[in-house]
Order: C-alpha cells, then sequence, then structure tokens
C-alpha cells in the first residue's frame, strides 16, 4: 500500500514540469530540507510556525467558510455595503461582467458616501478590467494603484504580481481566500463556467493581521500610511479559532517555509488541493519523505490535462496536516507563489475548523479520477515527454 501511494504521488510531481516555465527570480533563497522534530498538533509547531512566519497565532477569531461564488459574493458584497470608516482591497483578478460591475457599484457608492476606499489591483490581472470600471471607481473617490504597471522598465518588477485577495472592512470584518472578481466565480461549480473555490469571512483580532498584510503594499505602491480607528480599531474575541495572517512576496518567502513546515510536522494525514500543483525537487523530496514515515498523502489538482477533478475548474488552495493544521487562502503550490507573487494565507491551529475542510476535501475527492501509474507500470506518455524535456525548461 506504501508503495503504491509513492507511486501516485510521483507521477504527479513529473506533471509538474510540464509548467514549470522560468521565472525570473529577484533574489537567491536558502532553501533545505526541514527535519520532523514535532507534529503539527504540538506546541511546538504553533511555537515555530507563530515565530517562524510573522505575527505569531492569535486566539478569539470566527472564520466562516464560504463555498463557491454562491456564498462567497453575497458575503463579500454585503460587508463592501456595511462599510462606515473604511475599505481596503487588493486583488489579483478583477474583470468585467456582471460581478465585477456590482463590485465596481458597490465600491463607488461607498466611497461617494463618505467611506476611506483603497483599491490595490494587479496591473497584469485586471487587463480585462475595461476602462468604464476603474474610471468609475475613481470618479466616486476610490483611491486606485494598479500594482506593478507594464510601464516599469525593470522586468523583476514586472514579473513580481500581486496575486493576494483580500479584503478588510471597517479594520473589522476580513476576507481572504482564492476568489477573483470575475463571473468563472460565480455560481456553485455546476459546470466548466462556473469555478470551484473557497473564500473564509474572518472576524477578531487575526484582521488586524489582514490588515497590515495590505498596508505593506499599499504602503511600497503609495508611500503614506493608513493608521488610526478607520484601520485598526480595537478587536475583541469573536470566536474559537486561533489563526495567524502570512504575506509572503519574492523578498519574504514565508508561504514557502510554511509548505516545508507543514509537511515536515505531518505525521499521519497531509491533504493538499491547488490549482496550481508545481512543487520543486526540495518539495517533492520533502512529500515522499512523508510518504515513506507512514503519512497518507492525499493530493486534489484540476482536470483535463491530468485528469484528476473532473467537473470545473478548481481553483482551491488548501493544505492540512494531521486535522489539526490548515492553511488556506491565495497561495498556490508552485514556484511563481513560492519565489515570485505577493500572497496571502491565514493559518488556523484547530480541530474543528479543520474537520470543515476536509469534509470539502472528501466532497472534491468524490469528484475526483485518481491518477496511478498505467498497466504496463510505465509513465504516462505527458510524463515521460516531461521527463525528457525537463533540463531545458
Amino acid at each position: 500500500m506504501k508503495r503504491h501511494l509513492l507511486a501516485k504521488i510521483f507521477v504527479l510531481f513529473n506533471l509538474s514540469i510540464l509548467t514549470w516555465g522560468c521565472a525570473l527570480k529577484l533574489g537567491k533563497q536558502a532553501r533545505q530540507e526541514v527535519a520532523p522534530l514535532y507534529s503539527a498538533s504540538s506546541p511546538e509547531f504553533r511555537q515555530s510556525a507563530g515565530s517562524l512566519l510573522g505575527p505569531n497565532f492569535v486566539a478569539g477569531n470566527s472564520i466562516t467558510t464560504l463555498v463557491n461564488g454562491d456564498q462567497i459574493f453575497p458575503a463579500m458584497l454585503g460587508a463592501i455595503r456595511s462599510a462606515k470608516h473604511s475599505i481596503n482591497f487588493e486583488t489579483y483578478v478583477f474583470w468585467d461582467g456582471q460581478i465585477g460591475r456590482e463590485f465596481t457599484e458597490a465600491l463607488a457608492e461607498r466611497a461617494r458616501a463618505g467611506v476611506h476606499v483603497n483599491a490595490i489591483l494587479d496591473a497584469q490581472g485586471t487587463r480585462k478590467m475595461g476602462m468604464e470600471n476603474p474610471a468609475r471607481l475613481r470618479e466616486a473617490g476610490v483611491e486606485v494603484v494598479k500594482y506593478h504597471s507594464i510601464f516599469w522598465l525593470d522586468p523583476r518588477r514586472y514579473n513580481n504580481r500581486s496575486h493576494r485577495k483580500l479584503l478588510i472592512v471597517d479594520g473589522k470584518i476580513g476576507f481572504v481566500g482564492g476568489a477573483g472578481i470575475a463571473d468563472q466565480w460565480t455560481g456553485n461549480a455546476e459546470s466548466p463556467q462556473h469555478w470551484r473555490d473557497n473564500h473564509y469571512k474572518v472576524t477578531g483580532p487575526v484582521v488586524a493581521q489582514l490588515q497590515a498584510i495590505f498596508m505593506a503594499n499599499w504602503l511600497k505602491t503609495r508611500g503614506n500610511v493608513l493608521h488610526g480607528a478607520d484601520y485598526f480599531p480595537p478587536l475583541e474575541n469573536t470566536g474559537p479559532y486561533l489563526a495567524q495572517a502570512i504575506r509572503s512576496s519574492a523578498r519574504n518567502t514565508n508561504l514557502d517555509l510554511m509548505y516545508l513546515l507543514a509537511v515536515a510536522s505531518a505525521q499521519k494525514t497531509l491533504r493538499i488541493e491547488n490549482a496550481y500543483f508545481l512543487p520543486d525537487e526540495l518539495i517533492r523530496n520533502e512529500l515522499i519523505a512523508a510518504a515513506k514515515r507512514g503519512v497518507k498523502v492525499e493530493i486534489i489538482v484540476p482536470g483535463k490535462l491530468i485528469d484528476q477533478n473532473q467537473p470545473t475548474m478548481v481553483h482551491v488552495k488548501l493544505i492540512g496536516v494531521d486535522d489539526t493544521f490548515v492553511s488556506v487562502g491565495s497561495g498556490n503550490f508552485d514556484n511563481r507563489s513560492i519565489q515570485l507573487n505577493d500572497e496571502a494565507n491565514l493559518d488556523v491551529l484547530d480541530r474543528n475548523f479543520a474537520a470543515q475542510q476536509t469534509r470539502l476535501f472528501e466532497m472534491d475527492k468524490k469528484q475526483s479520477r485518481e491518477m496511478t501509474l498505467d498497466k504496463t507500470g510505465g509513465l504516462h506518455p505527458l510524463q515521460q515527454a516531461a521527463g525528457l524535456a525537463s533540463p531545458q525548461l
């Protein structure tokens, strides 16, 4: 059984070479294997992850899992429309369409009402936004920043995208996850035109950490500090969850470190669901080492190319360890997210929250087809081609 599991994992890994590409790095990061010293449920893991990845875990948070556009967009738009003091919004994808125009109108209406509305829109991810949406936002008084415009001459800067999906309202309500603002995310993943994704509504002390992540890029792009009670009000405990918000960028590779720590700390189960599962050699070795020490490793990726999840595009970004630790957010499992893009994830240490995410994982697994080595014991032709071409990629 263990040998069979290793074979299934390795098949997935070889496919990663197909779309690895030659990303331009902004600097070298020292990377090596992380020793499996403790479990994800141990105090040592909490201390290490909290200290190494940024702000420590804070208690007293409420986290609502929003499944697909039918739940995600009404919650986000409702929060925007309820704003009284400030809205901070950062996204990679914002495209023209029905849902894009709804967000434009909601943000513009609040700005006209006197709410401070600030938006960081990635210049590459919002190319399909059209001319009318940004014009309406600016006319209403929304402070709009296009992140790393194509007009910058430094190619390293243009290659660094903000892939974050953040919304913070009045400094008290936060949203983080994988959903972009486009019609592809509407609906309930009922067809190829409606993508499968998770997003998360957050209240409690960890919202200040999500706000700080937005502020880092606002300071980088605009140079002014947004602070005070409109942005950082006192935050009371609202729920049972222990959580931390982590940010990652080309010069702060916390996402990479989080993945390595999580995999090394797995003792029983490791679940990964990701739209772009393209691990490099180091993480492949860590995953194989986890399987060898008896961890049940399960990975869900989108269909078509490698024939896994079948009904529609799976855009979920989820890693769960030993039914205790979960990380969700914008981070993909590829070199671009790990080494180049700006990302934001929410890490949660809680068995009840982990159980919720496991149920969603199992739901998606039922819609998936398992990949194995073929009957002859050889690799799929795509994998063979990738192996031959890998030295040139």
